[in-house]
């Protein structure tokens, strides 16, 4: 259906040439202001100052929503509701080309003016259709405060097209037959001098000199009397001209037109790298085109992935097809010191590469921009808008129905760029990284093959960043490609690394975010504290301290402004360098107080999920947390809640054990020493709940050199007590007491209670077991005050199972089973089904020396299933022993 809008008299929307119902007065003021900035996103409290002024009713906001729903509805009923748009900041209309009269009216008259010289018959047609459009007083039956002021405007415009139609008119020696049509607009506009010298000019060669004199003496007069001024020069000299009857003043006929000289060809596309490598589907995807219509694509990705060398790569290659030329902008939408250009100062730079000379480049705004879409309307031209910040500065430029190609780079996904075929960059491959690495580098890359790879990784596949340390690498012979990767894998200065000149990653990455509203500047800060890999919006929400729903939406943003990335739907990522940088960025910019504010409510929210996780079954959602809950785990600040997301890991050891060497192979890969020890730490505790005393005997003395190579006191008592744990599973409890005495010595300097506990509760059991069963219940004793001192229940679970397991000792079975149930119950608020499955036997044994084998049978087969579940190998062997006796004590065939 045939839309139309009106504002050049009343204002009126139609379809198919017939007027819609009539909307309230409120109604139209609100779409004529929203049509008189066509295109410009408007927010609320400008369209309530537009109408009301200074002084709005307190209803002013309802009555525009109230506006804006109304005028939904009729667009909706005439096929057009896409055509008024809410965005984040306001209301925007954009009527596509031929729908609104005064952008026709705008484009006829830019048109007109183009072709004047060459053209004159067919620039006054153009220019009378153009005032055809007009029905009397524009906005006619509009009253709002921003009327009058926008009326006079339209009403300045009309007149000046008038007074342009008379110079071709005249020019044209049509004088006598716009005697009586400019006499008329002199009448209605006394005070306009160019009009009176129009018509001054025509009466004269009309041979009415003195009508022509008595027109002037008129203007002078009325002139003098309402403003009390004078004429100016020029009007001052066709009067005396033509009271001298100057001859100068008769028409003379313009030479015979000759045909206008053929455009010629220009090209201002930049320079296209020699060594363009890679991009062959998305060259192949841009390269078709179709000649009968106009083809935009935008080309959207993070900071340096290499949109611009892409368009300016395809534009050249394309250019060919283009016989009118090939134009290039920068839009500066992120370009250091520099403000983005507005749509119409991006016009004026396109307009003067095709020649436009710069004295005809005048009028409002939209007058540039329509005369540079009315440039385009008969050209088959290549454009290339570099560096858009967003939809509203890149809109008004496109062509209305030519048959071009206009390619658009942006940081930002151009969402509401309607039409446009999208082009999304991510990093490059790893055979286009290297083949560019090459390209730059020649035959050194050839011989350190795997270095070449290292430096690609390291650089995070950035087109920009393996630019630069390609660069890097060939400015420098002495450089081997492995000293440049040890130079990179310093997280702190790889950044600093990634520079040459006033060039930069960093650089690039810090004008992206200056793009940013506050509220997601904020968010990309935080989530460059998070130590994993990706996250969910209850994660980001959580770094943050803010909703779910306000979370995800800063999330959604940065993901526009490819600030983040995302694999997979509700999961988010930074890139690895993007990483680093937000972390720069949150060190330089946030206190260490409101880091570890953050951090810490992050740690929370993975205990409160684990909670949850053992009593609602969420463990689909734990599944993809796992690898975050290793990394945040071994950043917490909070040691209890650090144990308490080890504890959830070391209940799903098979998948742990996948998780940590992946950690441990990683932290290698960068050279980064302490995750290595903490990995290595990690690795070993698995492998012990697992009975692989061995692999964890090796692994916790690797993690205890490292850790004593790097300083690292708290790697190093965590090893003592793996170690302690190890030995201890091995009867060999004397050299467990051993370990365990270190690590607690170490805990104390550390200051770490929660340690402290945990290995006071080892080192009774340790005891025990060399028969010191009262100083077994001393030391357990000690390890609970101390849980309770720090409200810990696990702890504490743990410090009554060895009191259980000590009164068991001593044969003191009820003291034994009050300890052991106390400790069940601990574990099973906590959701620690590893303590839980230990008390469960622990329980068996107290009622297996009872004599009652019915029970001691039914709590170790309890053991056995939630032991299996987690693939925890100690307890399982432990219940099946437990289950064995109770059986044969009861006298039944084991397993019946």
């Amino acid at each position: 259906m045939r839309v139309r809008f009106a504002v050049l008299g009343p204002v009126e929307v139609s379809a198919e040439d017939r007027p819609l119902p009539s909307a309230s007065p409120r109604h139209r003021s609100v779409l004529a202001y929203l049509l008189l900035h066509a295109g410009t996103v408007i927010g609320a409290e400008r369209l309530v100052g537009a109408i009301w002024g200074a002084t709005p009713p307190d209803t002013s906001r309802s009555q525009i929503h109230a506006a804006i729903t109304g005028l939904r509805r009729v667009l909706r009923a005439a096929g057009a509701a896409d055509v008024l748009a809410t965005r984040p900041a306001g209301y925007v209309i954009r009527p596509e080309p031929g729908q609104l009269d005064l952008e026709e009216f705008t484009t006829g008259v830019a048109e007109a003016g183009r072709i004047a010289d060459a053209e004159p018959e067919e620039a006054a047609r153009r220019l009378r259709a153009a005032l055809a459009l007009w029905r009397g007083q524009p906005l006619a039956d509009v009253s709002a405060d921003y009327v009058e002021p926008a009326r006079a405007r339209l009403e300045d415009r009309r007149l000046a097209a008038v007074e342009r139609l008379a110079e071709l008119e005249l020019a044209m020696g049509r004088h006598a037959d716009l005697v009586d049509e400019l006499s008329a607009h002199v009448a209605a506009h006394p005070l306009r001098e160019r009009l009176t010298a129009h018509l001054v000019l025509a009466l004269h060669r009309a041979g009415r000199q003195h009508d022509a004199l008595a027109a002037a003496r008129g203007f002078r007069a009325v002139l003098a009397d309402e403003q009390g001024l004078d004429p100016s020069r020029a009007f001052t000299d066709l009067e005396q001209r033509v009271l001298r009857d100057d001859p100068a003043l008769a028409h003379r006929p313009a030479p015979s037109a000759v045909s206008a000289p053929a455009r010629r060809r220009v090209s201002f596309l930049p320079y296209d790298p020699p060594d363009f490598t890679g991009r062959r589907v998305e060259m192949d995807r841009i390269a078709p085109l179709d000649e009968a219509r106009s083809t935009v694509w935008a080309i959207d990705g993070m900071a340096g992935v290499g949109k611009t060398t892409l368009a300016v790569h395809a534009a050249n290659r394309l250019g060919g097809g283009f016989p009118d030329g090939q134009l290039f902008v920068d839009l500066q939408a992120h370009t250091a010191g520099q403000s983005p250009l507005s749509a119409a100062a991006a016009a004026e730079v396109l307009l003067r590469q095709l020649g436009v000379p710069v004295d005809d480049l005048q009028g409002t705004p939209a007058e540039l921009t329509a005369r540079w879409r009315a440039e385009l309307a008969d050209r088959r031209a290549l454009v290339v808008l570099d560096n858009a910040a967003d939809v509203d500065q890149v809109a008004p430029l496109l062509p209305g129905a030519s048959s071009g190609l206009v390619l658009i780079t942006s940081r930002r996904r151009l969402v509401g760029l309607d039409g446009a075929e999208v082009l999304s960059l991510d990093p490059l491959p790893a055979e286009d990284s290297l083949g560019l690495f090459t390209a730059i580098v020649g035959t050194r890359a050839d011989a350190e093959p795997l270095a070449v790879l290292d430096v690609l990784q390291l650089c995070g596949f950035l087109p920009l960043a393996v630019r630069i340390a390609a660069a890097r690498l060939r400015h420098r012979p002495r450089w081997t490609v492995g000293y440049l990767a040890d130079r990179l894998r310093d997280q702190r200065g790889r950044l600093t690394e990634l520079a040459v000149s006033d060039r930069g990653v960093a650089a690039a990455f810090t004008l992206s975010y200056e793009q940013l509203e506050p509220g997601q500047r904020r968010m990309f800060r935080l989530l460059g504290l998070h130590p994993g890999r990706d996250l969910d919006a209850g994660a980001a929400a959580a770094l943050a301290g803010i909703g779910s729903e306000e979370a995800e939406q800063l999330l959604e943003e940065l993901l526009d402004a490819h600030m983040l990335l995302q694999h997979e739907p509700g999961r988010y990522t930074l890139h690895d360098l993007l990483r680093e940088h937000a972390r720069r960025t949150a060190e330089a910019q946030d206190t260490p107080a409101m880091r570890t504010a953050a951090v810490d409510r992050l740690v929370e929210h993975y205990q409160r999920a684990i909670a949850d996780a053992g009593s609602g079954g969420a463990d689909t959602w734990l599944a993809a947390e796992r690898a975050n809950l290793i990394a945040v785990a071994a950043q917490a600040t909070d040691r209890q809640r650090a144990t308490a997301l080890h504890r959830y890991l070391y209940d799903r050891s098979q998948h742990a054990v996948a998780l940590y060497a992946d950690a441990l192979e990683s932290s290698r890969a960068r050279g980064d020493r302490p995750t290595e020890a903490r990995a290595l730490v990690d690795m070993g505790w698995v492998h012990w709940r697992q009975s692989r005393y061995d692999e964890a005997a090796d692994q916790h003395r690797r993690a205890l050199r490292l850790a004593h190579e790097l300083g690292d006191r708290h790697v190093e008592a965590r090893a003592e007590q793996g170690l302690g744990h190890v030995r201890l599973g091995q009867d060999h409890a004397d050299e467990a007491r051993e370990h365990y005495l270190r690590a607690l010595e170490r805990y104390r300097e550390l200051g770490d209670r929660a340690a402290e506990g945990a290995v006071l509760a080892a080192l009774g059991r340790a005891v025990a077991r060399l028969g010191d069963v009262r100083s077994a219940v001393a030391l357990h004793h000690d390890a609970l005050r101390v849980y309770e001192g720090l409200d810990d229940r696990d702890g504490r679970a743990e410090a009554l199972e060895g009191l259980g397991s000590a009164h068991l000792d001593l044969r003191e079975h009820e003291q034994a089973r009050a300890h052991y149930e106390h400790a069940l119950a601990l574990y099973r608020e906590t959701g620690y089904r590893s303590g839980e499955a230990s008390a469960l036997n622990g329980l068996g044994e107290v009622a297996l020396a009872a004599g009652d084998h019915a029970s001691a049978a039914e709590r170790h087969r309890a053991a056995i299933a939630l032991a299996d579940e987690i693939a925890y190998s100690r307890e399982q062997e432990r219940a099946r022993a437990g289950l064995a006796r109770a059986v044969r004590g009861a006298g039944r065939p084991e397993g019946g």
